[in-house]
């Protein structure tokens, strides 16, 4: 089996919690380059992987001019990608951009362009497409059990209040933060919306210009909405989806484990990394062909943030089509951008 070698920009948090360790857990990738602004600053990892020869270095010029590297991983603050991911696209490397990937659909554009003309793979590291609820009303949606869709929420919610005043560039904000997951996942079940409505706000300090909760209707044909909504001020828990369909309806509460596994250091590959308990299994209630009221709970399927990997990895070595189509990349940009171009914000 043919291995790539991975190079990474940027050595932080998520670098070293959403990617690495997926990564380890797969024979097909090698770690060969890690870029940081400075080193030592993660060093129990950064030892880790030098043991097992990974160079560190903070000459971004090592990576680009390494003909030896396949993949190129940017996992660097937001306001950093769309610069990075065009040097290294212009320089000729394939790019795996963690997300949000940029602020606005015309610097989505302009990648997917230099991408094209030089024949490279270019695309967002959309990982919870493989969150286990996600994952999960996928399939309930393919099996039919809910007939013609009416209603879909969708929420991300936490409860993280602060006085402080929060200012910074709009893709700083909880829209582009969060909305960047739930959106693609409205995107990549139903597809681009025909129109949708905003309200975005600051609720934790009205004097912030920065957003921390949203509600974004997406409409569809057959007068179907989806609803996508965040905010850091739910102090007490709401279903993380609600789905309404002529036949029937699904509800799940509790999100995806694994980011709570790897917080608390259950690693992919750990007993139990990512399970649902079968107490937050979701709850299916549905008409059966005889017209009978079926309830039941449908176990979760496991999430695995490390299958975007073996997406990109399909499609570098054996030519599949990408997991996230440049369509659907524009269309997540466009939405988040025209929140706030259309002076929706409230």
């Amino acid at each position: 089996m043919k291995k790539l070698n991975i190079a990474y920009v940027g050595f932080g948090k998520s670098t070293n919690r959403y990617h690495i360790p997926f990564v380890r857990t797969r024979d097909t990738f090698n770690i060969s380059r890690v870029y940081v602004r400075s080193l030592g600053k993660n060093p129990i990892e950064q030892a880790a992987l030098e043991a097992t020869g990974t160079i560190f270095s903070t000459n971004i010029h090592d990576i680009i001019n390494d003909a030896t590297i396949d993949l190129v991983v940017v996992v660097t603050p937001a306001t950093t990608h769309f610069d990075l991911a065009r040097q290294l696209l212009t320089a000729g490397k394939n790019v795996l951009l963690d997300k949000p990937a940029v602020e606005k659909r015309s610097e989505m554009q302009e990648l997917i362009n230099i991408a094209k003309e030089k024949n490279l793979f270019f695309m967002p590291y959309q990982n919870r497409r493989f969150d286990s609820d996600y994952l999960t009303v996928k399939h309930i949606l393919e099996t039919g059990y809910l007939g013609r869709i009416i209603d879909v929420e969708l929420h991300m919610d936490h409860y993280r209040p602060s006085d402080e005043i929060q200012n910074g560039r709009q893709i700083d904000g909880a829209f582009y933060g969060h909305g960047v997951h739930l959106v693609d996942q409205m995107i990549a079940l139903f597809g681009v919306p025909d129109r949708v409505t905003y309200d975005i706000r600051a609720t934790r300090n009205p004097a912030s210009s920065l957003d921390d909760q949203f509600e974004v209707g997406l409409f569809y044909a057959d007068n179907m909405k989806a609803t996508v909504q965040a905010t850091e001020m739910a102090m007490t828990s709401y279903p993380k989806w609600v789905i309404k369909g002529s036949r029937g309806s699904y509800i799940k509460y509790n999100m995806d484990q694994q980011e709570n596994d790897l917080k608390a250091y259950i690693l992919p590959g750990d007993s139990g990394f990512g399970k649902d308990a079968p107490q937050d299994f979701g709850k299916l209630v549905y008409l059966n062909q005889s017209g009978d009221r079926i309830e039941k709970y449908i176990p979760s399927i496991t999430g695995d943030y490390g299958r975007v990997y073996d997406a990109v990895y399909d499609t570098l070595v054996n030519g599949a089509e990408k997991l996230v189509t440049d369509t659907q990349m524009l269309a997540v940009i466009a939405t988040l951008e025209n929140g706030f171009t259309a002076q929706q914000m409230l």
